[in-house]
């Protein structure tokens, strides 16, 4: 059957032209508007006919929930989805005041979530030469240098970067004691590399600068203040620049990259939600998206068939 005649027959059999004046007329979309939903109810209608669906009371909620899958398999985005899912509920509300089915189908239809941008991050090399950017024989190089340590050694956001108390250092056990969002606190690990940076900075640089202005926290500005977000982003994009990084460089990606880099390196999901401080896991699984096309990259240079 040709494409013409399939199309014709869909909407002959899914009474599309009934619902063409329905949102043209009655309900008063643009042209445009009029022809993505038909567009999109034409694609649903093929689907449905080649499963033996050709009257739409005769469509379940299963047909629905393949059709939602068969979009997601061919690649369309999460926006083309929802839009599609919004065309086929339109639809399927004007054909229940109309009298020509009993049932919604689409009643329970969901809708996929809005696709989350997915973070920037660093490879290892950029990592390290960010972290080697600052000038340690500059008056505050060191104080610079904690900074991006503890923001990428222990993936702490920039609120809490800025918050951190002295007494929140336990360098003696290789912790930091970190308050996230809520108050909520956590421990997190570490590593020998951070805790060298923030030992030199708290015993040589630290104590010239603090004027008693502190209030106990551990980065402070040129005049002895608690450094701020603000004075936190420039020290973090100074460095990207000196270490010629050409992305975007936030006191976020140092977060993102450390959770990215954990995952690469082969730390459970769970591990990384806690000492990223998420409540809930799905906020940590994006990060799993990251660390599916660093897979996809080794199978494809190491598998005989990648």
């Amino acid at each position: 059957m040709t494409a013409p005649a399939v199309r014709e027959r869909v909407d002959h059999a899914f009474w599309l032209e009934g619902f063409r004046d329905f949102l043209s007329l009655e309900s008063g979309h643009s042209a445009n508007t009029v022809e993505a939903y038909l567009r999109d109810l034409r694609r649903f209608g093929e689907f449905a006919l080649a499963r033996g669906v050709d009257d739409p009371s005769s469509v379940t909620r299963t047909h629905l929930r393949d059709f939602v899958y068969l979009l997601k398999d061919l690649g369309l985005s999460a926006a083309t989805i929802r839009r599609e899912v919004s065309a086929i509920r339109t639809y399927y509300g004007f054909l229940v005041g109309e009298g020509r089915v009993s049932d919604d189908p689409s009643d329970r239809l969901e809708t996929p979530r809005r696709g989350r941008v997915l973070p920037d991050t660093l490879s290892v090399r950029e990592i390290e030469a960010l972290l080697a950017a600052p000038g340690i024989d500059e008056p505050l190089g060191w104080r610079d240098r904690a900074l991006l340590e503890l923001g990428y050694g222990a993936g702490m956001r920039v609120s809490e970067l800025c918050g951190l108390g002295l007494t929140d250092l336990l360098l003696g056990e290789q912790l930091v004691r970190v308050f996230g969002k809520g108050g909520k606190e956590r421990l997190v690990p570490l590593g020998r590399s951070v805790i060298g940076s923030v030992s030199v900075y708290l015993h040589t640089r630290r104590p010239k600068i603090d004027r008693g202005r502190s209030r106990g926290r551990v980065l402070l500005n040129a005049r002895g203040e608690p450094l701020s977000r603000v004075g936190a982003w420039g020290i973090v994009k100074r460095a990207a620049e000196r270490a010629g990084i050409r992305k975007r460089v936030t006191p976020h990606t140092l977060r993102h990259s450390f959770a990215t880099h954990l995952l690469e390196g082969g730390a459970d999901l769970r591990s990384v939600q806690e000492m990223l401080g998420h409540a809930d896991l799905s906020t940590t699984q994006i990060y799993t998206h990251v660390d599916r096309e660093y897979l996809r990259s080794v199978h494809k240079q190491y598998h005989p068939r990648g």
